[in-house]
């Protein structure tokens, strides 16, 4: 594969809170951005954030006033892919963690796009030989997971399946480094680094928490003090959802076994409606007004 340049179109598919920060951060650095959803109100509320994240970023001197504004007019909303030009040369799907709906939609993005562009997924756990099946050219896909909040977070997770040409490698370090990420290499496995790590010690948590070993706060403080992690898993648990972290422990327990078999507390509150900071409760009571549900799968889990 011949050595390619950052993307001066690219196309975002799902206009969730990790959808829409990926399409800021690609906005922000130069690129022509399509966001795609069929929700007309989540399209609206992603424009609506996207802007004061840029407005933020502007007031603490991280980008100019006028970098803001160019980059929020380099987004354009699409109801529908059958909307979008299809000249994009990187796409990337952001939407729930269900293999049926993201092969479907990877599928019709591989129908519509130049056979050279290349397709990405933000999944924080399916497996990306899994999903190239539904590819005519897989050797063009690959994982990029980025963590939650976008804009802020510095990971960039690059996720390789047996069928990507290893020349995607290198272009997707320059296109972190494009973005102002970080990026990691892993190879498809399970929940890959990031989510693996990140859900193992989530569900320990929750099962000394159940076990009575100390309260939710006094767990979280121990690893921000002891270990220096910037946020608790039990309180990070209530950013990500406590539903998305449930779906990814049973696809883990799934594909490696017992270990990761979530814990009562966590079915049980997500049984009830506790997910998190989305609905005002998760391991912690999250005063201000509940956010919008999560629509996308990954949120840094």
């Amino acid at each position: 594969m011949e050595a390619r340049p950052f993307p001066s179109r690219a196309l975002v598919l799902g206009a969730g809170t990790m959808g829409h920060g990926i399409a800021q951060v690609l906005a922000a650095a130069g690129a022509e951005v399509e966001l795609v959803d069929t929700d007309a109100a989540a399209l609206e509320r992603a424009l609506g954030r996207i802007r004061s994240s840029l407005e933020r970023l502007a007031a603490k001197g991280r980008i100019e006033a006028a970098e803001a504004e160019a980059a929020l007019g380099r987004i354009r909303p699409r109801r529908s892919l059958e909307e979008a030009t299809p000249q994009a040369e990187l796409a990337i799907e952001a939407v729930p963690e269900d293999p049926a709906l993201k092969k479907e939609l990877l599928r019709r993005l591989e129908e519509v796009l130049p056979p050279e562009s290349v397709l990405a997924t933000n999944t924080s756990s399916l497996s990306i030989d899994a999903l190239a099946e539904a590819l005519d050219r897989p050797e063009r896909f690959l994982g990029l997971h980025f963590f939650n909040p976008v804009p802020v977070m510095a990971l960039l997770e690059v996720v390789t399946g047996r069928a990507t040409d290893p020349a995607l490698v290198p272009w997707a370090r320059e296109l972190a480094a494009r973005l102002g990420k970080e990026p990691v290499v892993v190879r498809d496995a399970p929940g890959f680094a990031s989510s693996r790590l990140g859900v193992a010690l989530a569900l320990e948590a929750m099962r000394m928490l159940e076990e009575g070993v100390a309260s939710a706060e006094d767990i979280d403080r121990a690893m921000e003090l002891g270990y220096r992690h910037p946020m608790g898993p039990l309180r990070l648990t209530d950013l990500v959802g406590l539903d998305v972290r449930l779906g990814i422990a049973r696809y883990l327990e799934s594909t490696l076994g017992e270990r990761f078999r979530p814990p009562a507390i966590l079915v049980r509150r997500v049984e009830e409606g506790r997910l998190g900071r989305k609905t005002g409760e998760g391991f912690y009571r999250w005063e201000e007004e509940p956010a919008a549900p999560a629509r996308e799968g990954s949120q840094g889990a």
